[in-house]
């Protein structure tokens, strides 16, 4: 079976990139520069399902993300989880934070509703995670 991206996500985000491992997404909330990488290996729920073969590379791939995202925002804070509760699909939130954004200090779940980008503000973030992604 090939690898499928949980409706959820596909709706919520857009699409930055593929790695050798995970698909690489922008969470649609203007709020917070905010990844998801999702491990593109089949019925995996939750982080130590990851195979030990992948685990390096998986690890690599957050560290390459977290970086871009904090050259890119100046972020002073890198949150990064696993969370699960209402998509399966195991996914990473790779999320840049400040002191001034709208969460601070308390986790970037209870902030209320996203607020999408617009204009070309996701594309210009998109576009800085690509080149630094490779």
């Amino acid at each position: 079976m090939a690898f499928e991206l949980h409706h959820r996500l596909a709706a919520d985000c857009f699409e930055i990139a593929t790695l050798p491992l995970c698909q690489v997404l922008l969470m649609n909330d203007a709020r917070f520069p905010w990844c998801i990488l999702v491990p593109q290996l089949d019925d995996l729920r939750d982080f130590h399902e990851i195979p030990r073969s992948s685990r390096k590379a998986f690890f690599d791939e957050i560290e390459a993300v977290s970086l871009a995202l904090e050259e890119i925002t100046g972020a002073e804070k890198m949150n990064v989880a696993a969370l699960g509760n209402q998509v399966p699909q195991l996914h990473i939130h790779v999320i840049a934070r400040k002191s001034d954004d709208a969460a601070w200090p308390a986790p970037v779940w209870n902030a209320g509703p996203g607020t999408p980008y617009e204009g070309d503000a996701a594309d210009v973030l998109i576009g800085g995670l690509r080149e630094r992604l490779g």
